[in-house]
């Protein structure tokens, strides 16, 4: 505290955000290593990567659909023009912190993930006071989860890295264009069938990509990728909510599947609880089996010299 007081000007009576950032994270990475969580950090940078990656596939997709003219009846008012809803600047926002990951990587890159982020929460206050339509909650939570665990990108990751989410971004153009070209009852909102699909299964693959990764990093005796996973469970089960809310309410109400604002608030919650009771145990298990291992290694090592003492 000394240090940031003798660096900070005499008129200053606030430390700056930046400050603040630097010392909670300093705090929370003493405490992880105190219980033994000395993988985690390398995991989140990893998780960060491909969190943003997902975000940056999904924004060209969606956009790509937004982008698609048509005119027709959407759940009770007519959409004209090439902009079907607001979401189009959000995604805009994403893809711009796809290409800035590329050019400035680090503080930059951040700052742009957060405005991004910004944008995400703050179209459904906005759409509500100029009366235009909007991505619905499930797509945007998603995007913010993965957008929150996007903030840990590197500051200098290779270049190969750097490129990853424009490339992600770039292949989603022509699969979105192959739903736009085929038009129909299918596309009357890209927010309905497509998201509904299309969500968990970038889930899915977020989760087999991560769980490959890490299997070739603990081939290594390297644990960031199990720590990714546990970080990106979160995001995961976000992407997957459509589907969790429908077989909750199946579960609630009988019958088909009815997925209600409701039933979506539900199984978001239970995916949060859930996903924040194993990231706070995996720490405890962690520090619990480096603690038998080295007994083991002790009572080893005891037993040895007791072997050597009978000998002599």
């Amino acid at each position: 505290m000394g240090t940031y007081l003798a660096l900070s000007s005499s008129d200053r009576r606030w430390p700056s955000i930046a400050d603040v950032i630097d010392v909670a994270g300093g705090g929370l990475r003493q405490r992880l290593r105190g219980i033994g969580a000395t993988g985690i950090d390398p995991g989140v940078r990893l998780a960060a990567t491909l969190a943003l990656l997902t975000a940056t596939a999904l924004a060209g997709g969606w956009a790509v659909l937004e982008l698609n003219p048509w005119t027709t009846a959407w759940f009770g008012f007519e959409q004209h023009g090439t902009s079907v809803s607001l979401g189009l600047g959000v995604w805009a926002a994403w893809l711009l912190a796809a290409v800035v990951h590329v050019v400035t990587p680090g503080r930059w890159t951040r700052l742009t993930i957060g405005l991004a982020l910004v944008l995400t929460v703050g179209v459904v206050p906005l759409a509500a006071v100029v009366d235009r339509s909007r991505p619905p909650l499930f797509v945007l939570l998603a995007q913010v989860c993965l957008g929150l665990v996007a903030l840990g990108v590197p500051g200098q990751p290779p270049v190969w890295l750097r490129l990853l989410p424009v490339v992600g971004a770039a292949a989603a153009l022509p699969v979105a264009a192959i739903f736009a070209r085929s038009g129909g009852d299918v596309l009357t909102g890209y927010y309905g069938w497509p998201a509904v699909q299309v969500l968990p299964g970038a889930g899915t693959a977020l989760f087999l990509v991560t769980l490959l990764v890490g299997v070739g990093l603990a081939a290594r005796n390297d644990l960031r990728g199990a720590w990714a996973l546990l970080v990106l469970l979160c995001p995961i089960g976000m992407l997957w909510l459509h589907p969790l809310a429908e077989e909750l309410a199946v579960i609630s109400y009988g019958g088909g599947p009815n997925a209600d604002w409701t039933t979506l608030a539900a199984a978001a919650s239970i995916v949060a609880a859930a996903a924040a009771i194993v990231m706070s145990a995996a720490p405890m298990v962690q520090r619990r089996v480096a603690f038998t291992q080295a007994a083991v290694e002790r009572g080893r090592a005891g037993g040895s010299l007791t072997t050597d003492s009978a000998q002599r």
